[in-house]
C-alpha cells in the first residue's frame, strides 16, 4: 500500500509541473517571447492546452468574471495541494 501513496502523490507532482509548464508557457506567448507559428511550439500549446481544459473549464464556470485575469490555474494549485496535505496527513492508512 506504500506504493500506492508514492504514485498517487507523484501523480499529483507530474500534474503540478504540467499546470507550471502551461502558466509559463501562456506568459511567454503573450508577452511575444514563444510565436505559436512555431510548429513545436503550436503543437505543445495545444497538447497542454487539450490537457487541462478539461480541468479549467468547471472551474471557469464557477468562478466570477475578472477581465483578463485567470485564476483557473490558481484554484488547481490550491486543489493539488490540498490532496497532498490529505495524503499526507492520511499516510498511516496507506501502511
Amino acid at each position: 500500500m506504500t506504493s500506492l501513496y508514492q504514485i498517487l502523490m507523484l501523480l499529483l507532482d507530474v500534474a503540478f509541473f504540467i499546470v507550471i509548464a502551461h502558466v509559463i508557457m501562456s506568459w511567454l506567448i503573450n508577452f511575444g517571447v514563444l510565436n505559436l507559428g512555431q510548429p513545436i511550439v503550436a503543437q505543445i500549446w495545444d497538447g497542454l492546452n487539450r490537457l487541462l481544459e478539461p480541468v479549467y473549464r468547471p472551474i471557469r464556470n464557477v468562478l466570477p468574471q475578472m477581465g483578463g485575469l485567470d485564476l483557473a490555474p490558481l484554484i488547481v494549485f490550491l486543489g493539488i495541494y490540498i490532496l497532498q496535505i490529505i495524503l499526507t496527513n492520511n499516510a498511516a492508512l496507506f501502511l
